[in-house]
């Protein structure tokens, strides 16, 4: 059996994309599937923050303990990984200590410092 990544392209895909060939897993980077990886969990992350909205704290997709989840998720992706994303390694961290800040904001009673999400992973976030 032979997996493909046919169901995992990000929604910025060009519509002639569809018709190239999947690639196959075992083709591709292992870097570029972590990154993916990190870059699905981060937009289902702000999703979950409300930061797509004009409004987060009204957004109807907002909810801080899915958004919790997925950030510490990512906070251990990205701290395992961080030595074989080389170039990619800052961006995603920075991408990371963003959304850890805006949960921060976020929440009605913010974490102490270091128990916030995936703080156990990266350290305080300020």
């Amino acid at each position: 059996m032979h997996a493909s990544l046919a169901g995992m392209t990000d929604s910025s895909a060009s519509p002639s994309d569809a018709d190239l060939p999947a690639r196959e897993l075992a083709e591709i980077p292992a870097v570029e599937v972590i990154t993916r990886a990190a870059v699905m969990l981060m937009s289902a992350a702000a999703e979950k923050l409300g930061l797509s909205s004009p409004d987060p704290d009204t957004s109807e997709h907002r909810d801080l303990d899915e958004a919790r989840r997925l950030i510490t998720a990512l906070a251990g992706l990205v701290t395992s990984s961080a030595e074989y994303l080389g170039p990619h390694a800052g961006p995603v961290r920075d991408g990371l200590k963003s959304l850890q800040l805006a949960f921060r904001e976020a929440s009605a009673a913010p974490d102490e410092p270091g128990r916030g999400p995936g703080e156990k992973y990266t350290g305080p976030v300020w």
